[in-house]
Parts: structure tokens; sequence; C-alpha cells
């Protein structure tokens, strides 16, 4: 069974959340895939991590960039894995098969009405099939505090 741990964004967008949060997930020895819902989006993540901070540096790729299975940071519109990730991270509620992953990073956006229930249901549906769920929200520091367990 998969750890699945929800991120409501509350006080930022994903732009500002997701590197911090990706960032925690390597140095804690793991590949990660991050899903998305589109070819666009795959790009505007890809960018993101390029330019998110001068100072840092997230080694990613796409499926544009060759060597898909050597990336620590794999993001893709499509459900692949190509690296073995051991951690999903997933956006827009994209759905995936999240059996294979030991760890699964649900994040939505707590001002998209549709998000959240979105995430309501799939938090549903997890704890139906049985999975470890931690719902986590976003203080207005940015940083994440833990609501719920289940």
């Amino acid at each position: 069974m998969a750890d699945i741990g929800f991120y409501h964004l509350t006080y930022s967008s994903i732009d500002r959340a997701l590197p911090k949060l990706l960032a925690k997930v390597l140095q804690g020895g793991f590949k990660v895939l991050v899903l998305t819902i589109s070819e666009e989006k795959t790009a505007f993540i890809d960018n993101l991590l390029w330019t998110y901070d001068p100072a840092s540096f997230l080694p990613h790729g796409s499926d544009k960039d060759g060597n898909k299975e050597l990336q620590p940071i794999y993001i893709s519109d499509k459900f692949e894995n190509p690296g073995a990730a051991n951690v999903v991270v997933i956006t827009d509620g994209v759905q995936a098969p999240i059996e294979q992953f030991e760890r699964v990073i649900d994040i939505f956006d707590g001002n998209d009405n549709e998000q959240v229930m979105q995430a309501r249901s799939r938090w549903k549906d997890y704890k139906a099939n049985g999975h470890n769920l931690d719902y986590f929200q976003q203080s207005e520091s940015g940083s994440w505090v833990k609501k719920a367990t289940s």
C-alpha cells in the first residue's frame, strides 16, 4: 500500500510550493515522477524547476530531454515511469495507478472548488482501498501543517 499525502494549497500557488516539496523528496533519496494534466503543464513545470530559485538546482527532465531513465525528477503528462520512480506527485487531479509507488503526493489548489471536490473524492476512494492517508494544509508562511491522518 502506498502512503498518500494530500497537500492543500491555500496561501501560494503550485509554482511556489512544488519545488520545495520536490527538494525534500530528493533529499530523502527518492526518485520522482511528476504527473501533469497536459503537455503545456509539463513544459511549465519543467521551466519552473529551472527558474524558481537562481541559487538552487533540481535535476529533472521530460520526454523532450532524452535519458528518461536517468532523471531523478521526471515530468510527464502521460503515465510512464522510465526511471523507476518510487514517489509520484499528482497535479491537477490526474489519475494514476499508484500501487507501484511507495509514496504519493497529491497537491491541489484550495482556491479551486473543483480541485477541492476532486481531492475529497480521491481521499474517499484511497481510504476505501486501505491506503495510509495524511492531509496537510499550507500555513500562511508556506509550511505544511498536518491536519488529519487516516
